[in-house]
């Protein structure tokens, strides 16, 4: 590609009156430039490395690295992501390519279902390395669940709306029986109000030939139970009234307090959160900002159905781990 044309497909300002004029590839990643490349600068510390390595052209956001090479093309733009996304967007029209928003809990679905992953691309969220693999990869379907950076790539991105034919045969707040296809899957690890997730990505599936097994539904990192007796250590389920859920999304919180309010008047659940968290219909959370003091709150007050949210993982993580410890 000629640099003329970077410059008209980035909105750039060539910066010098380089030697080259023109370019063989595109990457983000000082550490796979090759000579002749064209080299977005997401950060400015790693133009060196990639100028050392043989890059033809740099884009670049502020200012201008002094003392390296006048040969190469030295572009700069007012933002370093929007330019690259530019350029694949410009590439993406001579190259057949579908990309599907999912929500979070489709994309979670999505990922136990299959039984081969080989023709379809999860998209990562961090942006260069999402740039990177659709720019060097031959795949025809991508797929990921941050909503941003898929309309970036593709302003009218495709979602998930048809549904499969099913029915629910019976369910708890734990496990649900169903029915798809003429198939019945009991008694599996599912909360019931994620049927319609499971669903639409069961449609895709069938519609998109991919091949996929509902024998490997289980609980999602969106909704994990774990089940503990009076001391908060782990008990067998069926053998306690108590258990601890650990939630990434107030969503599941809400229509899960609502399953119990209908079907388990007597229960008592509580819902704890990060400082200031404002979850629907619930006046008074319990507010934490360690594991440490979840577990005070656990201990001194009582429940059966605890809802433990937080957006930091590897807390979540970190508390599930050490449930037994509790």
């Amino acid at each position: 590609m000629k640099i003329s044309d970077i410059l008209h497909i980035t909105a750039g300002t060539l910066e010098n009156a380089p030697q080259v004029q023109a370019i063989e590839s595109a990457t983000v990643f000082p550490s796979k430039v090759e000579s002749g490349d064209l080299f977005f600068a997401a950060r400015s510390e790693d133009i060196p490395d990639a100028v050392e390595r043989g890059a033809y052209a740099v884009v670049f956001a502020g200012e201008r690295p002094e003392g390296l090479d006048e040969e190469i093309a030295w572009i700069r733009v007012d933002s370093v992501r929007d330019a690259a996304f530019r350029l694949l967007r410009y590439v993406l029209l001579h190259k057949e390519a579908d990309f599907v928003l999912l929500r979070p809990h489709e994309e979670s679905f999505l990922r136990q279902i299959l039984t081969h992953k080989g023709n379809i691309a999860f998209l990562p969220r961090e942006w260069t390395k999402a740039f990177e693999m659709i720019l060097g990869s031959r795949q025809h379907l991508f797929v990921g669940s941050d909503r941003e950076l898929m309309e970036t790539i593709r302003p009218e991105v495709e979602r998930l709306e048809e549904e499969a034919d099913s029915y629910m045969i019976s369910d708890t707040l734990f496990r649900s029986t169903f029915k798809v296809h003429g198939y019945i899957y009991q008694n599996k690890e599912m909360a019931p109000f994620h049927l319609d997730h499971l669903l639409r990505v069961v449609a895709f599936c069938d519609r998109r030939d991919l091949p996929y097994s509902l024998d490997r539904v289980r609980y999602t990192r969106h909704f994990q139970p774990l089940f503990v007796d009076g001391r908060l250590e782990s008990a067998p389920r069926g053998s306690t009234d108590r258990v601890l859920i650990f939630v990434d999304n107030l969503d599941d919180i809400v229509k899960a307090r609502e399953y119990v309010r209908f079907q388990s008047s007597w229960a008592k659940s509580i819902v704890l959160t990060p400082p200031g968290t404002k979850v629907e219909n619930v006046d008074r959370p319990h507010w934490f900002s360690t594991p440490e003091e979840a577990r005070e709150i656990l201990k001194s007050v009582h429940f059966n159905y605890a809802f433990i949210y937080s957006l930091d993982r590897q807390m979540l993580r970190q508390m599930r781990e050490e449930a037994t410890l509790f």
